[in-house]
């Protein structure tokens, strides 16, 4: 059986290396996006650009968009020229941005209008990971749409479930959201902590990985907090917007989250002294400033 026809909307510091995955994995990829350089590099990897969302559907049976936030998802799906319009019905429609639940489900039952499936996929593991293809998918959707879109998303990434109906992809997202920021946040104090300390930073997180205090995310970071390299990978400006996804959705469900609202509150203040174009890792730079550390 041929692979499916992939049109992909959104070639960012995630969307481009996910693509050129697919392509390597002999998918056939249209991609649209606003950037032209970022066309030129799909069309370098072996991939066709398109001038417009209209043009990059018109023949495509899977539609993966992977934009940075809720109003750019309702933009390219939306009008007389979105997705939705375009798309041929019975077309599968694979939200891969990180957008609200509320949104996520709204997507679903506008697409139905027009004989559009839909699956809201969001993923973790930052640039590294859709690099590497090892991100990790958690999808909701119909279960027999996740089970047709399961081969193209193990492309992508190493742990992909289907987590329930519209929206729950996106509910774990926003929990998933909440723990990176805090795990970083808690990383960030801990550093600041042993330097203060006069402790040998490096060996410090030598040990701290090896035991209990081990994740994803220290490890991931180390080198972003021993260098103070905070090139992104991912921004504080979209994590400060995931937070709002977070403390939103939890507000309407009636969940409590003291922790989350703190580092949300932190998250932002980061924002607002001006890193937001930095990688989340900076919130090492708001313990600094806090401790009286130039940073």
């Amino acid at each position: 059986m041929p692979l499916p026809h992939v049109a992909w909307i959104g070639l960012g510091i995630m969307g481009s290396p996910m693509a050129e995955n697919l392509l390597k994995a002999g998918y056939p990829v249209t991609g649209y996006t606003l950037e032209p350089h970022k066309l030129d590099r799909l069309a370098a990897a072996g991939g066709t650009p398109a001038a417009s969302v209209r043009e990059a559907v018109a023949d495509a049976a899977v539609v993966v968009t992977m934009l940075p936030a809720d109003p750019q998802v309702t933009a390219v799906t939306s009008g007389d020229d979105g997705i939705l319009a375009r798309a041929r019905p019975g077309t599968l429609l694979v939200d891969m941005s990180t957008v609200g639940p509320r949104t996520a489900t709204g997507l679903a039952a506008r697409a139905a209008a027009h004989g559009v499936r839909v699956l809201d996929a969001p993923v973790s593991g930052g640039e590294a990971g859709a690099v590497e293809g090892t991100l990790s998918v958690m999808a909701g959707g119909d279960r027999a749409d996740f089970d047709e879109a399961a081969p193209l998303l193990r492309t992508l990434g190493t742990t992909v479930v289907h987590c329930g109906p519209h929206g729950a992809g996106q509910t774990v997202k926003a929990a998933n959201q909440l723990i990176v920021a805090a795990n970083i946040q808690a990383c960030a104090e801990a550093v600041v902590f042993l330097e203060k300390s006069g402790v040998d930073l490096a060996a410090a997180l030598d040990v701290l990985g090896g035991g209990l205090a081990a994740s994803a995310v220290l490890t991931r970071k180390r080198h972003n907090l021993l260098a103070r390299d905070f090139t992104p990978g991912f921004r504080i400006d979209l994590h400060h917007k995931d937070m709002g996804i977070v403390t939103t959705a939890a507000r309407e469900v009636g969940a409590v989250l003291p922790l989350g609202d703190l580092v949300a509150t932190l998250v932002a203040a980061v924002r607002a002294q001006g890193d937001g174009g930095l990688d989340h890792a900076a919130l090492l730079r708001g313990v600094e400033r806090l401790s009286g550390v130039a940073s």
